[in-house]
This record gives C-alpha cells, structure tokens and sequence, in this order.
C-alpha cells in the first residue's frame, strides 16, 4: 500500500470526523432505522430506506477514513527548510495579471482550493517543487500556459 502523505492539521482533521461518525452519526442511524422498524411494513417505509440509505454512507465514510488513516504519513512542514516541498506554503504571483496566490502543498485527502490548500499531485504543485524563491515556474492549463513567480516559501 502506498503512504498518503498527510500534514498533522490535516491528519487530525480526518481522525475528528472518524470519531464523529463513530461515536454520533451510527448510533443515531441506527436508532433511526430502529425506529422506522417499528413503524411497520419496510417494503413501503421511506423513513427506513432512507435512513439504510444513511447508514450505507456512513459505513462507507468510515471504512474510507480508516484506510486513509492507515495509509497516513505525517509530515511535519516546521521542521523543513529550502526549496518548495510537500507541506510548504508558498507565495505566488502570476506573472501576467500581477495576482498574488498563496497556497498550502497538502497531500490529496486534505486538498481545498477555497482554503489555500493544493493537492500534491496538481500541474501547479508538481511545477513548484524543488524550487527557490525567485524561481518562475510554467504551468500548462486548460486555458493555456500561465507562468508565476515564487514570492516567499513558508515552512510553519
């Protein structure tokens, strides 16, 4: 099996909604279905299906959150230095519009574009590793070439 590099942040953000399913939303499942149980034929209960339904993700999720959990390599960014690597937040600017970006190297479980958070396996990550402040890198994209320069490599 491969490891899923993870950050701490992220790691423990997966390991709270594992406890979350376990100790909230199963129990609570199944005292729904339990419920719906008793209010007779199952074959036209929507209540049951619905919440079987619910059950079914949930074991899903679990199951998914175990093995990402399993798989886990926690890597500690503080303790880095240098050019960009995984868990490195990096300050871009895009070399034709003057945008400035900043985003978190992250491992895929963790990935968030919203929040900052750039899945190692992106054409944009993949470029930025191994680079130095200063540094352009060019990334090919849907709609064309972009070029950004590296601003600043944070390690926090």
């Amino acid at each position: 099996m491969d490891k899923q590099p993870m950050t701490r942040a992220g790691f423990d953000a997966l390991n709270t909604e594992l406890k979350k399913l376990k100790s909230e939303e199963r129990p609570a499942i199944i005292a729904a279905i339990a419920e719906a149980r008793e209010l007779g034929d199952l074959s036209e209960n929507a209540e049951y299906h619905s919440a079987r339904e619910k059950q079914g993700f949930i074991e899903g999720r679990i199951k998914e959150l175990e093995g990402l959990l399993g798989r886990a390599e926690v890597i500690d960014p503080s303790k880095m230095s240098g050019a960009v690597k995984f868990g490195a937040t990096v300050t871009i600017v895009d070399e034709d519009t003057d945008e400035e970006k900043t985003y978190q190297i992250v491992g895929e479980p963790e990935a968030d574009l919203e929040k900052g958070k750039l899945n190692i396996k992106s054409p944009l990550a993949r470029a930025l590793i191994g680079k130095d402040e200063g540094d352009s890198v060019e990334v090919r994209t849907p709609g064309g070439d972009k070029a950004y320069e590296i601003l600043k490599i944070v390690f926090a």
